[in-house]
């Protein structure tokens, strides 16, 4: 349970390396001379498929059958940002690489990966009819998509009940489109010892969610061309509810410095110990609280925007195929295999089994495709005997449909770099919001105009 857990949070986790400058011809370039439409033969290696747990592993197996004689090699080794252009460089070229959606843009401006349409096309997909539309927006770029997604974990507000219990609260006063009504809540339930937090009425998370709040409030982190856009105005309001938030708890120093205290994957969890009321939590980490099950009491609401309506925001893996790739052909049949329907389907059969052996409840997949959700959803996805849960997982499958894209930018994760610096900065009150955006601006800009500049 332990290791698909763990799974959970590292596909989840989305990693921080700053990217090295290279040199690249443009995004188009190098994949020209890909055969897409070639029969898969030889040998194919794939760079960054690590961990590989139940739902990996049966997906890995099917696809293996489907490509017949192919021989497929994995380097289960994590994805490495300096690693990924060294290689590209020296000739060690792998024909598939597994990285985080927001690498993918960067890779694209600067020439390094190959533009996959004729791969779709060879393979008879159409992507935004296979996978959520906003997750084909977080790898497309230039009129082009380049890479195949998969994932997409959407956040909400997973409530403790017995916490709202004894303040007097209620989960719908929970709402992000309402701050006063919020801050009401949050202040019955938040409580002190000698001016540290010994609870909290909510952890927004504000650093590891920092993108949800801005975007949800209306803001945007890059434009149409890719360009960050971390000074527009329209940012402020997800960071002033943010310094509402956390000021209502004893400020961002004393909230960060309490959650980061928290047990987070173990036995004295937050929830079991009581700590929080309510806190943002992608889907994932329902897995991570079943084991307590019946020691906690839990519901959840959709997080809303601005307007009152649920919104959520993609993010997830991708597979790209390198310039100078030697088996792009086999690279194409396996990616879109291994993110088919049909290898969802194992997955899921793999993972209910896993379930039925060791215990636990079944959450479901969020698979970045709508087709296989529900059928995931339907044909394992039963009712847990616990009312709460099957409220937290019924809440999860009805926001996954409400997704928005961060945005794809060739400085896609310096992006959310500057964000999470701006945003540390503002609720310090190191600096005003303005000022914190503008300095954020100014180092993102330098990070997109080095990946373009090629």
């Amino acid at each position: 349970m332990r290791k698909r857990i763990l799974g959970f949070a590292a596909m989840a986790a989305a990693s921080a390396i700053v990217l090295a400058g290279c040199s690249g011809g443009g995004a188009g370039e190098g994949g020209a001379d890909a055969d897409f439409d070639a029969e898969p033969t030889g040998t194919l290696n794939a760079w960054g498929f690590e961990n590989a747990d139940d739902v990996g592993q049966s997906r890995v197996d099917y696809a293996a059958e489907q490509l017949g004689e192919v021989e497929v090699e994995l380097d289960a080794t994590a994805f490495d940002a300096q690693k990924f252009t060294t290689r590209i460089a020296s000739g060690d070229v792998p024909d598939v690489v597994q990285m985080d959606r927001r690498y993918v843009t960067t890779y694209a401006a600067q020439g390094l990966i190959m533009p996959l349409d004729e791969c779709f096309a060879a393979q008879d997909v159409e992507p935004r009819d296979h996978w959520y539309p906003f997750v084909v927006d977080d790898v497309t770029y230039d009129d082009e998509v380049w890479a195949v997604p998969q994932f997409y974990q959407p956040p909400a507000i997973i409530v403790n009940k017995t916490v709202l219990a004894e303040a007097g609260v209620t989960p719908d006063q929970f709402d992000t489109s309402n701050p006063d009504g919020l801050i009401d809540a949050i202040g019955k339930i938040y409580q002190e010892s000698g001016g540290v937090p010994s609870r909290l009425g909510f952890d927004p998370v504000a650093t590891g969610q920092g993108g949800l709040w801005i975007l949800a409030m209306g803001g945007q982190l890059n434009d149409e061309d890719g360009a960050p856009t971390l000074d527009d105005p329209s940012n402020l309001a997800g960071i002033e509810l943010l310094k509402q938030i956390t000021d209502a708890q004893g400020g961002f120093a004393a909230v960060k410095s309490f959650t980061d205290s928290f047990d987070t994957f173990g036995d004295n969890n937050q929830y079991v110990a009581g700590q929080v009321g309510a806190q943002v939590n992608a889907q994932w980490y329902p897995n991570v609280l079943g084991p307590y099950a019946d020691q906690i009491d839990i519901e959840a609401v959709p997080f809303r925007d601005k307007d009152g309506e649920p919104f959520s925001v993609a993010s997830g893996t991708a597979f790209v195929v390198p310039v100078g790739a030697k088996n792009p052909a086999a690279a194409c049949a396996w990616m879109v295999n291994l993110t088919s329907d049909d290898a969802w389907m194992a997955a899921g059969e793999a993972r209910a089994q896993t379930l039925k052996d060791d215990g636990g409840l079944n959450t479901g997949l969020f698979t970045g495709s709508p087709a296989s959700d529900q059928a995931i959803r339907d044909q394992f996805v039963t009712e847990t005997g616990n009312a709460g849960f099957d409220q937290v997982i019924s809440t999860f499958y009805d926001v996954v449909g409400y997704g928005q894209s961060f945005g794809s930018s060739p400085a896609g994760q310096e992006i959310q770099n500057e964000l999470n610096n701006a945003i540390t900065a503002a609720l310090l009150g190191d600096k005003e919001p303005e000022e914190a955006l503008a300095d954020a601006q100014q180092a993102a800009m330098r990070a997109y105009e080095n990946a373009t500049a090629g």
